[in-house]
């Protein structure tokens, strides 16, 4: 699995937020944990194979939003079970 942290601005608000979880989405319908942030000016979400950064960039700026930059590293899923292993 693979975790995307994509920096978009022009998000100013929750409805904001919530286009651009809907654009990812739309655009990676596999997509889970879509989450956005205005504050951070970032969204993040997990895949289970890597993904075309060009197409998640056009697909954020038609939309009226400007993609900055993104970064798309290996995720360990954790569960409640791993928490107790290690304790």
């Amino acid at each position: 699995m693979y975790k995307t942290t994509v920096k978009i601005d022009g998000m100013m608000c929750s409805m904001c937020e919530t286009h651009i979880k809907e654009t990812i989405r739309k655009t990676f319908p596999s997509a889970k944990k879509v989450t956005a942030s205005c504050k951070k000016k970032e969204a993040t979400f997990i895949t289970d194979d890597v993904i075309d950064l060009s197409i998640l960039g056009d697909s954020i700026d038609r939309t009226g939003y400007h993609y900055l930059d993104s970064e798309t590293i290996p995720y360990d899923k954790k569960g409640v079970f791993d928490f107790w292993q290690h304790r």
